[in-house]
Order: structure tokens, then sequence, then C-alpha cells
């Protein structure tokens, strides 16, 4: 039981999903809606090079 909430806990499914997926031609596109994910994906690929970057500097 544990090690399924840890496992569903480290799934990147959700990550992979949010940068690789079609686009759905039926839904809304506005300008705002565009510069939130924009943002959204800078947000999360910062985070992701600080992490990899302090586990680096912890290893060495």
């Amino acid at each position: 039981m544990a090690e399924n909430k840890l496992k569903e806990f480290f799934n990147l499914k959700e990550v992979g999903t949010y940068f690789f997926r079609k686009k759905d031609p039926n839904k809304p596109r506005s300008f705002s809606l565009r510069m939130m994910h924009g943002v959204n994906k800078f947000s999360i690929i910062v985070f992701l090079l600080a992490v990899i970057y302090l586990i680096v500097k912890r290893l060495m």
C-alpha cells in the first residue's frame, strides 16, 4: 500500500503531458491563457533546473 502511494507521488506523467500534448482545436484561444501557460511552463523548467543544480552541488 505504501509502495503504491510512493510510486504515485513520483509519477511525472502529468508534467510530461503538460509539455507534450496536442493542441485542442475546439478550445478557445486567448492571449491571457497562452501567457499563463507560458509562464507556468517557464516556472516548471526553472524549478527542475534548480533541483538538478542542488543535487549536483550536493554530490560534488
